[in-house]
């Protein structure tokens, strides 16, 4: 067994939405809470998972009809049955997919179905609910400042066949608030089905992250940077955003150029109007973060370098090319959480890709765990900062691969010869088991956190794969049948050698800050 003086930990990468069990994908209940006793059993400390928010209409939680929700799908029915919100034969009735224990993907609509229908069912069994349960709703719903514009909008677009919001009639699409009053009093009964159902998550989530403490397991989520436009957040704050009042972006959000791409990224967000941000002391991006801090242990903000400076793309642009840097008030956004929340943020910085000394500067002075992907080190180039080798510290987060790679046998599939020998050469691996060989370097290292996505646990191959960038169809949607021997067994195996290479200490939370 290897052991270092400093504690160091391993983790697992699993979205809720790929986990077995659930009647179209996983929950936040009995398939969570069989994943936790899986990870505690195993002496695993970290669970790392995507945004918890609602996703588009293509699956991704990174362009999210609301940020401060949380995606209904997640709602467990067998949960409510048991804490007598529902009745066991309503659940019956429910959509489901009958043949959900042979199929490896989401069917996104029928989630969405399923959960309407848990929405609806809810509010027809809520007069039935005690005093009790009423007080503790009302008085969740009053802190919730986010839940009317997140109900409204999710309901008016769905009375709108889910057209974006600057496509909704006048009154709607330019959020008038006399008129929207009187449109809630006619579809008070719809809204409460939405404010119920998240009502419930949170409930849920709760529950599981109190069971999450009491086996060791410390919840790692995730934070996009930037909201989408057709969000509530845009809708109702547009003030905020780079949008005019009829919702036509004024600036988009992207990065420039580069090796990768001749005319850059185009994301197709709103840039922030950061004045605006500044001169209401980032009350907006504040309460963003004590919602999130709320549900989780530890966040990865994406796209860190944005709070240096953002690649600013003319509105009406099809490509990045003519994008131009501006600067972001990164330090005193930090320093107002800093203020607000104790001076060890638990912020871990998504670093990857050209990162500049001052992005540099500012996650080393608020002492941030960045990212290095192993996938990423074996080009040839002994300077490459992401040879183990070269990884200087301590607080870093490595990873095989993140959402976004190929699965580590998909990878080395795809990867040449000169790649492969790379890796073989310096490791003596063994090519029948490229992902295993890449867990072990990741776990060899001394830095504080490493974190293996599932599939590369389970030696998957790229049809395992949850996300290829660029592309729109076919993402996200990958999902474990079960919870089998396999599963068990690979884990058991992540487990004993992440203790071997002296991983999985105790007191992550004081270690980490």
């Amino acid at each position: 067994m290897i052991s270092l003086s400093k504690p160091r930990f391993s983790g697992v990468l699993l979205h809720p939405s790929s986990l077995p069990g659930g009647d179209v994908c996983g929950t936040f209940g009995e398939p969570s809470r069989k994943w936790i006793k899986l990870l505690s059993n195993n002496g695993i400390r970290v669970w790392q998972f995507l945004p918890l928010s609602p996703t588009d209409s293509f699956g991704s939680p990174y362009s999210s009809p609301s940020s401060f929700a949380f995606n209904p799908w997640f709602i467990d029915a067998n949960d409510l049955v048991q804490d007598g919100f529902l009745n066991s034969e309503s659940i019956d009735d429910f959509p489901k997919d009958s043949c959900i224990s042979q199929k490896k993907t989401i069917n996104f609509d029928l989630a969405n179905s399923r959960s309407e229908a848990i929405g609806k069912a809810l509010r027809i069994n809520w007069k039935m609910q005690s005093e009790k349960n009423h007080i503790e709703f009302a008085r969740w719903s009053s802190k919730q400042f986010w839940l009317e514009d997140h109900a409204l909008f999710m309901e008016i677009r769905r009375q709108n066949n889910k057209l974006p919001w600057w496509e909704w009639p006048l009154p709607f699409s330019e959020h008038n608030v006399y008129e929207l009053k009187i449109w809630m009093k006619k579809h008070e009964e719809k809204l409460l089905e939405h404010k119920l159902l998240q009502w419930h998550l949170d409930r849920q989530w709760s529950q599981l992250r109190h069971e999450a403490n009491e086996k060791g397991i410390l919840l790692f989520g995730d934070l996009p940077f930037y909201v989408s436009r057709d969000s509530s957040d845009v809708w109702a704050n547009r003030s905020l955003f780079s949008v005019s009042s009829n919702g036509s972006l004024l600036n988009q959000s992207g990065v420039p150029p580069d090796y990768f791409s001749d005319t850059g990224q185009l994301w197709g967000t709103p840039v922030y109007r950061w004045e605006k941000h500044k001169k209401t002391q980032f009350r907006w991006w504040r309460k963003r973060f004590r919602r999130q801090w709320s549900q989780v242990d530890l966040l990865r903000l994406d796209h860190f370098r944005a709070l240096i400076a953002y690649w600013s793309v003319p509105g009406q642009d099809k490509t990045a090319e003519k994008g131009y840097w501006l600067p972001s008030p990164g330090l005193e956004l930090l320093t107002c959480l800093k203020n607000d929340f104790g001076k060890n943020l638990p912020l871990v910085a998504e670093d990857l890709g050209v990162i500049t000394p001052k992005v540099n500067l500012l996650r080393e002075y608020f002492q941030f765990p960045g990212m290095k992907i192993l996938q990423f080190a074996f080009d040839g180039n002994l300077e490459n900062p992401y040879l183990p080798e070269n990884i200087n510290g301590y607080k870093w987060i490595v990873y095989t691969g993140t959402h976004d790679n190929s699965t580590t046998n998909g990878w080395w599939g795809n990867s040449n010869i000169d790649v492969r020998n790379r890796v073989l050469d310096r490791y003596c691996g063994d090519a029948l088991e490229p992902s295993w060989r890449l867990i072990e370097i990741g776990l060899r290292t001394e830095t504080i956190l490493f974190i293996s996505p599932l599939q590369d646990i389970l030696s998957l191959d790229d049809k395992a794969r949850l996300n290829c960038p660029g592309t729109i169809e076919n993402n996200w949607s990958w999902r474990l049948n079960s919870f089998d021997s396999f599963l068990y067994d690979s884990m058991k195996r992540y487990g004993k050698l992440s203790l071997f290479f002296g991983r999985n200490n105790d007191n992550f939370n004081s270690s980490f800050v």
